[in-house]
């Protein structure tokens, strides 16, 4: 019989998808995991069974914690206006989208799980957003996310000019 796990997977996860949001993928190495989360490199493999594994849990967390719930919350608002303002603040005020749109741009198009996932996060977005903007909803999705992906690269509409 092994011993007791001395850690919470789901903080690791956590703390591991709030690594994936702010450094990608790629840019977060076992050794930033183990650091971040005080786990040893093998309890982490013993447990995730690779990084990868570890990075596709913590966006299905992502998806079940935070974009579902964001978009139930802008899929409650009607007027269109209120709907958008909803959306940019759960997905451009913070990590939202950005472990979102980080797996979108650098993991899915080589990896099928990671495609799979990211799609689910869109679709959450613009179906939350069919009942204030109907056939507009994918563009208005579109516009939130692209936002999104401006604030994170440190771009506003006065610095690009």
């Amino acid at each position: 019989m092994g011993r007791p796990r001395a850690f919470d997977a789901d903080q690791a996860v956590s703390t591991a998808a709030a690594l994936f949001a702010a450094h990608g993928y790629e840019g977060t190495s076992v050794d930033d995991l183990v650091a971040a989360t005080g786990i040893h490199r093998g309890s982490l493999y013993k447990v995730f069974g690779s990084k990868r594994n570890l990075h596709l849990t913590a966006l299905r967390g992502h998806l079940d914690h935070e974009i579902r719930p964001a978009a139930a919350a802008i899929a409650a608002l009607t007027h269109p206006g209120q709907a958008t303002a909803a959306a940019v603040a759960s997905f451009d005020g913070g990590p939202a989208a950005g472990l979102l749109l980080l797996a979108a741009a650098e993991r899915a198009p080589h990896d099928p799980e990671v495609a799979a996932l990211v799609a689910e996060g869109f679709a959450a977005l613009e179906d939350a957003l069919r009942a204030s903007h109907g056939d507009a909803a994918p563009e208005v999705a579109s516009t939130v996310l692209g936002a999104r992906l401006r604030l994170r690269a440190g771009l506003t509409a006065s610095k690009e000019h």
